[in-house]
């Protein structure tokens, strides 16, 4: 990039794109990569409505000691997304949370 002898500033001659080279750490958003009509956004929905200490989760409060544990919510829906699309195995499912 040119420099300016007066003061020091870079000069850009033209507007350019972004280099194709340059990777990015992290995307904009998740919520940008998942499509508007995804089957993840109407369990999303769902599960948001629930009320899971009624549903009998209250043993599922987290301790004051060692590793916190999931979020029956976020397990909940991680069960409903391998409902629907017929994973059975953990394994599986383990596998599809990585790809997907």
């Amino acid at each position: 990039m040119p420099v300016s002898q007066d003061t020091g500033i870079f000069l850009m001659r033209y507007i350019q794109g972004k280099n194709h080279a340059q990777t990015a750490l992290f995307p904009v958003s998740l919520d940008e990569l998942i499509p508007d009509d995804h089957l993840v956004r109407v369990i999303e929905a769902y599960v948001s409505l629930l009320d899971f200490e009624q549903l009998g989760f209250d043993k599922a409060r987290p301790k004051a000691t060692g590793r916190p544990s999931y979020d029956p919510a976020d397990l909940l829906k991680l069960y409903l997304y391998g409902y629907f699309q017929r994973i059975r195995s953990s394994r599986r499912l383990e596998a599809e949370c990585q790809r997907n």
